[in-house]
Formats: C-alpha cells, sequence, structure tokens
C-alpha cells in the first residue's frame, strides 16, 4: 500500500496535483486506515498514470474519466480522434513558427515578393531605412484598401526607379524628412514635386499610389506635412482655374 507521497512519486506527479484529481472525480480517494493515513493500492497507481499520460497529451480532464472507463475499442477509437487533433495542432503550430520566423524579414509577411523586391530595390539605391518603412506601410494600407491597385502600383514604382531623375527626386524627397518646414530647399522641393505631378499624372484626381506615399509621409515630417499641403493646394486651384475656363 501506497501513501499520497509513493502515490504521487510513482506517476512523476505533486500531491497537490494527485488531490485535484480527487476534488474533479477522477481519481477516488480512500479512507483512512487505523493510523489516520490514506493508502493507496497498485491499481490506484496505474490509474494515475493513465491520467497523467492522458492529460500530458492534451486530453481535457472532462474527457478521461469517460476514456478511463471505455471499452477497448471504444478506448481505441478516442485515442485515434485525440491524435487526429494533436496532429492539427502540430500542423497549425508549426505554420505559425513558419510565420514567425518570416518576422525577421518584416515585409515578407504581409506584403507579396514583388513588393518585397521593391523595398530592397529601395534598400540598394541608397534610401534611408525611415523612408523604407513608411513606403512599406503605403504598400499595406494599398492592398487592404484597394488590392486591385497592387499590379499597377507595383509596376508604376519600378518605373520610377528605372527613371534617374524621378529617382533623384525621391532621394531627395527622404533626405527633407528632417528639414524644418520653412528651408528654403522645402520651397524648391515643392516646385520640383508640383513640377512631376503635373508632368506624370496631370489629373491630380488619379494621385492614387502617389497620393498615399504623400500622406503617410505628412505624418511622419512636418516638412512633408507642409510640402503636401502646398502641392494640393495648388493642385485645387488648377482644377478651379479649369473648371472657370
Amino acid at each position: 500500500m501506497l501513501t499520497i507521497s509513493q502515490l504521487a512519486a510513482s506517476a512523476g506527479v505533486t500531491v497537490r496535483t494527485v488531490r485535484h484529481y480527487h476534488h474533479v472525480g477522477l481519481l477516488p480517494e480512500p479512507e483512512r486506515d487505523a493510523s489516520g493515513y490514506r493508502r493507496y493500492s497498485a491499481q490506484a497507481a496505474v490509474d494515475l498514470i493513465r491520467i497523467r499520460t492522458l492529460a500530458d497529451a492534451g486530453v481535457p480532464l472532462a474527457r478521461i474519466d469517460a476514456l478511463l472507463h471505455a471499452q477497448p475499442a471504444e478506448f481505441a477509437a478516442a485515442v485515434t480522434a485525440i491524435d487526429v487533433e494533436l496532429q492539427r495542432k502540430i500542423d497549425q503550430l508549426t505554420e505559425h513558427r513558419r510565420r514567425v520566423a518570416q518576422l525577421a524579414g518584416g515585409e515578407g509577411l504581409v506584403l507579396p515578393p514583388e513588393v518585397v523586391a521593391i523595398l530592397n530595390r529601395m534598400r540598394g539605391l541608397g534610401v534611408s531605412e525611415r523612408m523604407v518603412r513608411l513606403e512599406r506601410d503605403v504598400w499595406i494600407l494599398m492592398q487592404a484598401l484597394d488590392p486591385q491597385s497592387m499590379r499597377q502600383g507595383i509596376r508604376d514604382k519600378n518605373a520610377s526607379f528605372d527613371d534617374p531623375e524621378t529617382t533623384r527626386l525621391y532621394l531627395v524627397c527622404d533626405q527633407s524628412l528632417d528639414w524644418d518646414p520653412h528651408d528654403p530647399r522645402v520651397d524648391r522641393l515643392i516646385d520640383e514635386l508640383d513640377a512631376w505631378e503635373m508632368e506624370h499624372r496631370p489629373d491630380s484626381s488619379e494621385r492614387g499610389n502617389v497620393g498615399l506615399i504623400f500622406s503617410r509621409i505628412a505624418e511622419a515630417s512636418p516638412a512633408w506635412q507642409r510640402i503636401v499641403d502646398v502641392i494640393v493646394h495648388r493642385a485645387e486651384q488648377r482644377r478651379t482655374a479649369g473648371h472657370d475656363s
């Protein structure tokens, strides 16, 4: 006969665990003997080992009691079902691990490879990591709000980096993030960007990706808040003048 400590040790659990199994009705609690101790049989040790094994396998305690009293065929079927469920969880965790591993690359977790390639191309051109992150945010927004425009946006962005003058202008935009809003260079950049907009997107209502970029950068830079305000104002003036004429 075993004391509760010996019983717990035989199954590799704590005395507290044994008492919990008593409390939930999984393991019968014997009466005290003449000396005031509870003594457990070898069968209790076997039952406790079975309970612990099932619990360690992820079987809810509420199901363990039924399994302990099941017929062999019923028990085998239940174990098979448990194994299928465990495999499902393993597959799910494996997928979670794969996705978490992608966090090292950040962009690849939420953006298609073509966009990740653009972000890496920007890094190769010398664009700051700060600007790359802002650009990444724009693509995330576009994918969520207007996924149909992604393919065209990818083509447009690659084409813009194929053009040396547009690339130069983009690098200046990168440098301007930390300029004072009233720095004379901001005025010159406004003129250049406004001219670029009129040449490449004369219809300001179709700014699309460019508008998202402008808005996202403006959130991170006082200089860019002024740049966006002025460019939007100029576009509005041109549109008004066009309607009046």
